[in-house]
């Protein structure tokens, strides 16, 4: 996936300015795409660039601000990307490699780090049910997918702790 993608998927929804955005994406899809500002405002440019979003400047409060818009071209090229099939990308996980040469450091030191990522595991964990409370089980397709999306997430990381505990107890 682009940031790019996920920009147009925001503002094929509302205009938003760059900023606003930002919070968007942090409140929403931050624990599986993040983006520091830098990189939003970087990619805001090229798709202004390749006229897949266009930008409107509004007075705020204080200062003016510029909203940005998909164009007609930038939600065809998201309604394509939506509609294509990616492999899945392969990814780098520190943690495992720590694991794999693990044996260097000895089973105490390994357990030490297994029980400090299953802590951060667990406050994972309850942030996604917290979040996941708060989005109704059935609704619009959005609405759903969303929840979906969350529910991924939950999964993943109550995998991930009972693949801990399985080692940990391996270890024993």
């Amino acid at each position: 996936m682009s940031l790019r993608h996920a920009i147009l998927g925001f503002l094929s929804a509302t205009p938003l300015s760059g900023y606003d955005l930002r919070k968007a994406m942090d409140a929403s899809v931050q624990h599986f795409w993040p983006a520091d500002q830098a990189q939003i405002y970087r990619t805001l440019a090229r798709l202004v660039a390749d006229g897949l979003v266009d930008v409107q400047e509004v007075d705020g409060d204080t200062r003016q601000r510029k909203l940005h818009f998909a164009t007609a071209a930038g939600l065809a090229e998201l309604d394509d990307w939506l509609r294509t099939i990616h492999p899945v990308e392969a990814s780098r996980e520190p943690f495992l490699i720590k694991m794999f040469f693990g044996g260097r450091i000895g089973a105490a030191d390994v357990c030490a780090l297994l029980l400090a990522r299953r802590g951060e595991a667990e406050v994972l964990r309850a942030t996604f049910q917290g979040i996941a409370a708060s989005i109704p089980e059935s609704g619009d397709l959005n609405t759903v997918l969303r929840r979906a999306t969350l529910l991924s997430g939950l999964r993943y990381v109550e995998a991930e702790i009972l693949w801990i505990d399985e080692t940990l107890e391996a270890l024993k």
